[in-house]
């Protein structure tokens, strides 16, 4: 098992630490707010460390679990720091009242994140189809992945594998840009259609 650090400490960084300590990784949790990083740190309890804000990360694969207002401002503070990590864009650039999408046309959110990022950084979408509750339950959900690099994306998979969920490749970065239209689609369907946010898009092979 690897370390895996998580920058953020709200209800998607807990849902995703808390799966990913119970499959036997090491969670580092990082947040500007030290004191919410430790209070998540010690709600794992299995060994989680807390690591310093804005230093290098102790983890190769990078989580960033905030909100998508504030990760332009997260990944220039880290700067070089975040040279040669994997960074899992779990954003979803939906506008206040939830009606659209605030990223340039032809663009997503973690394309626009990654051009703030190093060279040797490289960006994977994964876990924005995901509400933060209905992941913390447990249960073989299913993940979707968009990157460039297949290096990248394949150890995204495997860690994704390993909590438990069922990973779907689908294709380049360029794939970021729907898979942000269906976080905006889930929240649309359980304001109404399901008319529940107890919800999760899955896959059936038939």
């Amino acid at each position: 098992m690897s370390t895996i650090t998580i920058i953020g400490s709200g209800g998607m960084a807990a849902a995703i630490a808390g799966r990913t300590a119970k499959a036997g990784h090491t969670v580092e949790v990082v947040s500007r707010d030290s004191v919410k990083a430790r209070a998540l740190a010690d709600q794992l309890a299995v060994g989680a460390t807390t690591g310093t804000y804005g230093a290098a990360p102790a983890g190769d694969i990078v989580i960033l679990a905030v909100p998508y207002a504030s990760a332009a401002a997260v990944v220039a503070e880290y700067g070089d720091a975040l040279d040669g990590k994997v960074i899992i864009d779990i954003t979803n650039p939906i506008s206040p009242n939830a009606t659209g999408l605030v990223t340039p046309h032809g663009s997503s959110g973690a394309q626009e994140i990654a051009k703030g990022l190093p060279a040797g950084a490289h960006v994977v979408k994964a876990f924005n189809t995901l509400f933060g509750h209905v992941l913390a339950r447990g249960g073989r959900l299913d993940a979707f992945i968009a990157a460039d690099d297949p290096e990248a994306k394949a150890r995204v998979s495997t860690f994704t594998d390993s909590l438990g969920l069922r990973p779907f490749d689908i294709g380049g970065l360029h794939m970021a840009q729907t898979l942000e239209a269906l976080g905006l689609m889930l929240i649309g369907l359980a304001k109404n259609g399901a008319g529940t946010w107890d919800i999760a898009l899955n896959v059936d092979l038939l």
